[in-house]
């Protein structure tokens, strides 16, 4: 059997697909471990698994508690988001888990590194070592239209070119973010569109969503099973962006409070509980409460998105930034739901769209369409498979070799 180093950042998005591949693999008789900072990936990875640890609280910015607290200013958006989040953030973290990563590499001595896109010292340190490795693609839009403009592609070879000098990688032409070898992404053409402007390499294998513990304490008898259930979530690091969106949205649902009641996950503090039709709490169990709901009120991020169209619920999209405008596009496309202006987005707005998705079933037929899709592509099975030929590959150039 073979040896898998999954390399991940302190990122619960971007943790939580490769929980339920390396399941998978264990399942299958492989061995398994993490690298990275072990204040993030322990928690979600369980007590029993093995995490060498990458990274220090604090190793993005100094100012902030750790690097998953990091967040642009609420100004910054598009090419302005995407270039901070690589100088003060990105960049910073893939200098502190090179050296963790490294010594994770020669303790555990994987056949294969899966490394996650935005966890860039995996690439790195498998390029270094010779390592065979994967990208585990937790959204599709970095292969996509994240590429931007040809001066910001060019803005970020440059960054990557002086980040291999730095971690010490004398190969010019890998790129940290995509795998040569073989690029798990966790979507399907029916969200995505055709794979094949992905690259030969990728291969497009559904949400990976690893089973979570049902979190106690959550006022289930607060919901009112005769009327329809809206989550509303700004997911994880939009900072302090919700400040005047939250608001808009409870306004909305307030309005309809006979016909629907929302959940409005807010780590913020901005929302109050008034308990006309809305119940706000800092954290919800998402995947729990999703079998609940009927729809989804989202800033686009991929996972929201994917665990939403799996359940088959239709969504309103409101993107912030990064990749989020471009899923929020993906979902219109497919059919599976409407796109708001987070910025310009009143109550009268949201109410609208809430109600369009809400009545009109052609939004859920689509997002049931998407989500077939994403059961028949095999997920983690998929993925786990797609891995063992890698190493299978690998193993068998080695004996060659010999």
């Amino acid at each position: 059997m073979s040896g898998f180093l999954f390399v991940v950042p302190p990122f619960a998005g971007h943790v939580n697909p490769t929980i339920g591949v390396a399941a998978e693999l264990v399942r299958r008789g492989h061995r398994v471990a993490w690298a990275g900072p072990p204040y993030a990936v322990e928690p979600l990875v369980g007590a029993s698994a093995t995490v060498f640890p990458c990274a220090a609280r604090g190793a993005v910015d100094p100012r902030a508690p750790a690097p998953d607290a990091w967040s642009p200013p609420p100004e910054q958006q598009g090419a302005a988001a995407l270039m901070s989040l690589w100088e003060h953030c990105l960049e910073p973290l893939a200098e502190a888990m090179a050296p963790g990563v490294l010594a994770a590499v020669r303790e555990f001595r994987p056949d294969v590194l899966v490394a996650d896109q935005q966890a860039l010292a995996g690439g790195l340190v498998a390029e270094r070592l010779g390592i065979p490795w994967a990208t585990s693609a937790t959204t599709s839009a970095e292969s996509t239209a994240l590429a931007g403009t040809p001066q910001l592609r060019a803005w970020l070879d440059g960054r990557i070119q002086d980040l291999r000098r730095r971690v010490g990688v004398r190969n010019d032409r890998s790129d940290p973010r995509r795998s040569d070898h073989l690029v798990l992404m966790f979507t399907t053409e029916a969200l995505a569109g055709p794979a094949g402007r992905f690259g030969a390499q990728v291969r497009l294998v559904g949400p990976s969503l690893a089973p979570r513990p049902r979190a106690g304490g959550f006022p289930w008898h607060r919901l009112d099973g005769a009327r329809p259930t809206v989550l509303i979530t700004l997911g994880t690091v939009s900072g302090d962006a919700g400040a005047r969106f939250l608001p808009a949205c409870a306004a909305a649902v307030r309005e309809r409070s006979g016909a629907v009641q929302a959940v409005i996950a807010d780590p913020s503090g901005t929302v109050r509980d008034t308990g006309d039709g809305i119940l706000v709490l800092p954290h919800v169990p998402q995947l729990t409460l999703l079998e609940r709901c009927s729809a989804v009120l989202c800033h686009g991020g991929h996972n929201t998105v994917c665990e939403a169209l799996w359940h088959g619920l239709p969504l309103v999209v409101a993107p912030v930034r990064y990749d989020q405008p471009v899923i929020a596009s993906q979902v219109v496309r497919a059919g599976a739901g409407l796109r708001v202006r987070f910025r310009h987005a009143t109550a009268d707005r949201i109410g609208a769209a809430l109600d369009a998705v809400l009545g009109e079933p052609r939004f859920r037929a689509a997002a049931r369409g998407v989500g077939e899709s994403f059961r028949a592509a095999g997920g983690a099975a998929a993925a786990a498979s797609h891995l063992g030929r890698l190493a299978a590959r690998t193993a068998a150039i080695r004996a060659r070799a010999r």
